[in-house]
């Protein structure tokens, strides 16, 4: 026992030999933690305390990682070496650091060392996490820092000049449970390179130069980012054992056809936009070579109705979200949707689709989000009771005019639905509560009388010629969009109804002279748009309004003194006045408020008015220079121009008459002459 602890006090008087602080750090330490970034230190400091657990060495000049004095801080758990100049590591300098679970060497000049030949930087006992992104390593160079890493679960190796993935690279490596290799410039994945890792459950392989995917076998992996590739072709290994994968991500490729998927029943995500699909009878998954007959079986594209529906569920039955937006998709194959059963949000926006359709038994019945938005759409059928759980639908930037009746108001949990930039018309309130189309209407007009789920609709951009009186009977929204609907007509009460809900109002770019409604009875309005219109009038506002945004820029306001703006003051936050004709003196309540600064008018100061000058002549100045002195001054200048006005009025009065005075005496008087 005595010789138990000469033993031990021997080996702690040695480490206290080696270890030599220096006075005075230029880290800065907090809770056992060193924090030495962008110090321009060119080594690792030997002044820390031994007990350190972090250092953040990131941001130095530091070129190399010798044994010491690391090895002296044998409670560190994390290592920061980022952002250095490390060009030469120790062999075996982590070896003994038993606490030591993550390492940060990215952005260093690794590449140096292993063209340098080591045997690499030796075992890492406990470590997790390693980063060496960004050190311009390529093919065989990730083998000389992870070739003894037991315990790696996390590698980064993104943005490095990687173009072969060897099947022994991570051999060293078992233990790996994710793997970035993102932005590399990888061709070629070798057989084996990955099957090894039991484990591995993602795997980042977005940004390189892929070209094909086939014969994917990687049971164990749950989440793949294949995006930003060259892939033409993705196959999946058919076997008797199931697909964890979860979550894959195929954007940014050159897919001509939509995958398939044997036993990756578990898919939840799916992400194919920016490809070449296009989904036509001759694509893969309906040929019968493609497959065998087993697999077409548990397809989703299958004649047999009847049987579709108990097999159909073997097929992407658990995704919930599916992105096919930026294609080349013109239709779309009946039985698609069939297996889908889970699916949450479909994405088909900007594609060439004309057409699209939705029947009762489409399986689209827990769809959540639709987005049909930039296609060519002229054609779109809901039959009734199809997406009852549809929240949001997308139409916008497309070509629809005529439409069913009741397409929308059907849709009993529709709460948002944008139909910007369309050719649609809006049927009046009767047509509404009669569930038809009334005599004298548009053929193709559309209700939106009694949708009390509605509470987002945006309808810019469809030439709307009127807007009918009760249009939105029963429709408790929130947010409405008319703007972009040049000569647009608002029927009196044509908002009837939404006085205790709507919160938002857009009416800019209607070229409207009148606007027909009565604003302060809207007890929630927030924020309201009435820019680029010819408006030069709004009622008088109340201190109760809880008006937020004023929007009135490119009117023909002149003066808003009557509209009582001022009283907004509490609850307003921003005022836009530009491009109007203001009169200086007609809103005197703006300087008011720009003094206070409750309110912010953007351009305030380059916003002007027209103030009048002597003689009546007209001049701008800047609304921040608005004075009430002034405008008493000018009301002076204006009752002393009257008074000029009167007296040369007066006077003209008169001088007309004396010469009509004097025209008749001298006419009276040349007659005698004359006789």
């Amino acid at each position: 026992m005595k010789l138990n602890i000469i033993f031990l006090l021997a080996v702690v008087n040695t480490g206290t030999f080696n270890y030599h602080p220096i006075e005075g750090t230029s880290c800065e330490m907090a809770n056992s933690q060193a924090f030495c970034h962008n110090k321009d230190l060119h080594q690792i400091p030997h002044e820390l305390h031994l007990n350190v657990n972090k250092i953040d060495l990131s941001g130095n000049l530091i070129e190399s990682i010798p044994e010491i004095p690391l090895s002296f801080y044998t409670s560190l758990q994390y290592l920061d070496l980022s952002f250095n100049q490390i060009s030469f590591i120790t062999s075996g300098v982590f070896a003994q650091m038993m606490s030591l679970l993550e390492i940060n060497l990215a952005n260093n000049h690794l590449h140096k060392l292993a063209q340098n030949g080591t045997e690499g930087i030796g075992l890492l006992p406990k470590v997790e996490i390693m980063d060496l992104s960004h050190n311009n390593l390529y093919s065989g160079m990730a083998e000389y820092f992870i070739n003894q890493a037991p315990t790696l679960q996390y590698l980064s190796l993104a943005d490095n000049s990687i173009v072969m993935i060897s099947h022994k690279m991570f051999q060293g490596s078992p233990s790996l449970v994710e793997i970035d290799l993102q932005r590399n410039i990888i061709m070629e994945i070798e057989e084996g390179a990955f099957e090894t890792l039991v484990n591995l459950s993602k795997l980042n392989l977005s940004t390189n130069s892929i070209t094909c995917i086939s014969d994917f076998n990687l049971r164990q992996l749950e989440v793949l980012d294949l995006s930003r590739n060259s892939i033409e072709t993705f196959s999946i290994t058919k076997s008797n054992d199931e697909y964890s994968l979860r979550c894959l991500d195929l954007s940014e490729n050159k897919l001509l056809h939509f995958p398939v998927f044997p036993q990756v029943n578990k898919l939840v995500t799916l992400n194919l936009s920016n490809n070449l699909i296009q989904l036509t009878a001759e694509s893969p998954y309906n040929k019968m070579d493609y497959m065998d007959n087993e697999w077409l079986d548990a397809s989703f594209h299958l004649l047999d109705q009847k049987r579709s529906k108990n097999t159909s569920s073997l097929y992407l039955s658990q995704l919930v979200y599916l992105d096919l937006s930026y294609n080349k998709i013109k239709s779309i194959p009946d039985g698609f949707f069939e297996s889908m059963l889970s699916l949450h949000t479909l994405n088909l926006s900007r594609n060439c689709l004309q057409a699209f359709s939705v029947s009762y038994d489409t399986a689209l019945l827990s769809l959540n989000v639709l987005d049909l938005s930039y296609n060519a759409l002229q054609s779109l059928l809901l039959n009734a009771g199809a997406l009852p759980n549809l929240r949001e639908f997308h139409v916008q930037n497309n070509n629809l005019q005529i439409l069913q009746f009741n397409i929308f108001s059907s849709l009993p949990s529709l709460r948002l639905l944008n139909l910007q930039s369309n050719n649609i018309s809006l049927c009046h309130m009767y047509s509404g509560l009669a569930k038809q189309r009334l005599a004298g209407e548009d053929s193709g007009c559309v209700s939106f009388v009694n949708s009390p789920a509605l509470q987002y609709l945006y309808l810019a951009d469809n030439m709307l010629s009127i807007l009918p009186a009760h249009s939105f009977h029963k429709t408790p929204l929130v947010v409405l969009d008319l703007s972009m609907n040049p000569g647009l007509k608002i029927e009196l009460k044509a908002l009837a109804g939404l006085e205790k809900s709507l919160e938002y109002l857009h009416l800019h770019g209607n070229s409207l002279i009148d606007l027909n409604i009565d604003l302060p009875c809207f007890s929630h309005l927030k924020h309201l748009n009435l820019s680029e219109n010819q408006l030069n009038w709004l009622p008088k506002w109340s201190s109760d309004t809880p008006l937020e945004v004023l929007d009135l820029r490119n009117n023909r306001f002149s003066t808003l003194q009557d509209s009582n703006i001022l009283a907004l003051e509490n609850s307003l936050k921003n005022l836009y006045l530009s491009g109007n004709p203001l009169n200086c003196c007609g809103n005197i309540w703006l300087s008011s408020m720009i003094q206070n600064k409750n309110v912010q008018i953007p351009n305030v100061k380059h916003l002007t008015c027209q103030y009048i000058q002597s003689f009546g002549y007209w001049e701008e100045m800047h609304v921040k220079d608005i004075r009430p002195e002034d405008c008493e001054k000018e009301d002076l200048k204006k009752i002393n121009i009257l008074i000029i006005l009167t007296s040369v009025l007066v006077l003209s009065v008169i001088i007309i008459g004396m010469g009509s005075f004097f025209c008749f005496r001298r006419q009276n008087f040349s007659h005698p002459f004359k006789a």
